[in-house]
């Protein structure tokens, strides 16, 4: 067993070996790289991307990724491909493959065959002057020169070259299409990350009860509101239902220590005015963004610039927002 500084110090050896990769790969993108965007942003099919061993790992990550980001794409197993799975290529699809030596017996079968299909190919190699390279129609260098494992062999440099390369791709098509964070929520609708990009305001603050009360209104009436409503707090109307201020919790703690005489006052007496409002069509997770900012639980809910509800911190928190 290595003692804890050896340990540290090869981990530390591996970080930077693949940092020195991830650093080489910017001289690397070339105008083969800039062809490829443009051949998969105005393809009318798919990307089809596959690969051997790791690469192939790499190959489904950077499948979700596109998918994720608007460019419709697939895996395929370069093992399988040829037992089957090349059904599943289209006519208008391109076909990205990736190896780091472009030399194993699986890419020398399946490209000849790609070929014989006249599919668009390219190839994602670190030696660019490997049998995949030499037969492809663009190639896209992921050159490392060394792999972090000390024995050179397991794949690590070389299937973290291609993971970047496969995220910059992915990312220029994505500018490419302007795809926005709205687009982004289409494909992801379900968890923390979905409620961010499509939950708003009125989806939650509909829930809770509407506490209110008249500016003239005595502290045993504003006191029984906000009990009976249990949102911590209670907004101040005019008679014509204009909004004048809000009062919470602390605003009746602090109305008990201050030694007035409280049996004369008003909701208008003890209110805070300008309170923090939002409209009822602004994303969720900026009602929570501005709570935080100003160390409040609660907003006043706004629809056409008129008093609608209160949103409450706990309903950002329960829905998983954040």
């Amino acid at each position: 067993m290595k003692s804890k500084s050896e340990i540290i110090r090869i981990a530390t050896s591996v970080v930077e070996q693949e940092n020195s990769t991830i650093s080489h790969l910017k001289s690397l993108i070339d105008d083969d790289f800039a062809r490829a965007v443009e051949l998969i942003f105005n393809s009318k099919g798919r990307l089809v991307v596959t690969g051997i061993g790791k690469s192939a790992i790499i190959a489904q990550k950077i499948v979700a990724t596109m998918n994720s980001t608007g460019t419709p794409a697939l895996f395929m197993h370069a093992a399988d491909a040829i037992h089957g799975d090349l059904g599943m290529i289209q006519d208008d699809d391109i076909v990205m493959l990736l190896s780091r030596s472009g030399s194993t017996p699986e890419i020398k079968v399946l490209v000849p065959i790609l070929k014989m299909r006249h599919c668009t190919m390219i190839a994602m190699v670190s030696d660019t002057q490997s049998f995949l390279a030499q037969h492809t129609d663009i190639v896209i260098n992921a050159y490392a020169a060394h792999e972090a494992c000390p024995n050179n062999l397991a794949p690590t440099s070389s299937t973290t070259a291609q993971l970047v390369m496969g995220d910059a791709l992915a990312v220029a098509l994505l500018e490419c299409r302007g795809f926005t964070p709205a687009d982004f929520a289409k494909y992801h609708p379900g968890g923390a990350l979905g409620k961010k990009l499509y939950m708003r305001v009125s989806d939650l603050y509909l829930n809770n009860e509407k506490p209110q009360v008249l500016a003239s209104d005595n502290i045993k009436r504003v006191i029984m509101e906000m009990t009976s409503k249990r949102l911590g707090a209670t907004v101040v109307l005019d008679a014509e239902n204009n909004l004048l201020g809000i009062i919470t919790d602390g605003d009746l703690r602090r109305m008990l220590v201050s030694e007035r005489d409280i049996n004369n006052l008003t909701a208008k007496d003890i209110m805070s005015t300008s309170p923090k409002t939002i409209d009822e069509n602004e994303m969720a997770v900026n009602a929570f963004h501005l709570m935080e900012q100003n160390h409040i639980t609660q907003l006043v809910v706004l629809q056409n610039d008129k008093y609608a509800g209160i949103i409450h911190i706990h309903d950002i928190l329960q829905e998983g927002i954040v």
